[in-house]
């Protein structure tokens, strides 16, 4: 009973640093939501299915689960959030050049590990078995 309230949690807290994400450049948006989604499919139907059924989140969760993928969209999205956001830190802050070079760094591996994944195919060539 402790471990699923505290899958909940675990659950609620990723959604809402999710969402942070969304508007905070440098905190992932879907890992949160990934993990969300794990720890609800442990404690809770109801939420697992509000999360998969979600209009943003549900195909990004569900392309994850089936296909390990990410759609170019979201990929495109990403990136193309990350590499200004990074690059306005980067020269609008006076952080340590060693931090500079840290925050260089994970943007480049975080737009690696974003653009190798695969890419689910689209619902159009998603074949119907009769």
């Amino acid at each position: 009973m402790i471990k699923r309230y505290l899958y909940l949690a675990l659950g609620f807290i990723c959604v809402g640093l999710g969402f942070v994400g969304i508007f905070v450049p440098g905190l992932p948006t879907t890992i949160f939501v990934l993990v969300a989604a794990w720890a609800f499919s442990r404690s809770s139907e109801r939420f697992e299915r509000w999360l998969l059924e979600h209009p943003i989140f549900g195909s990004l969760i569900q392309n994850w689960r089936q296909y390990r993928g990410i759609s170019i969209k979201s990929k495109v999205t990403a990136v193309g959030l990350i590499v200004p956001t990074f690059g306005a830190t980067i020269l609008l802050t006076n952080f340590p050049i060693l931090a500079d070079i840290g925050f260089i760094s994970f943007g480049i591996v975080l737009c690696t590990f974003l653009v190798t994944r695969p890419v689910p195919p689209s619902p159009s060539t998603h074949q119907v078995i009769s």
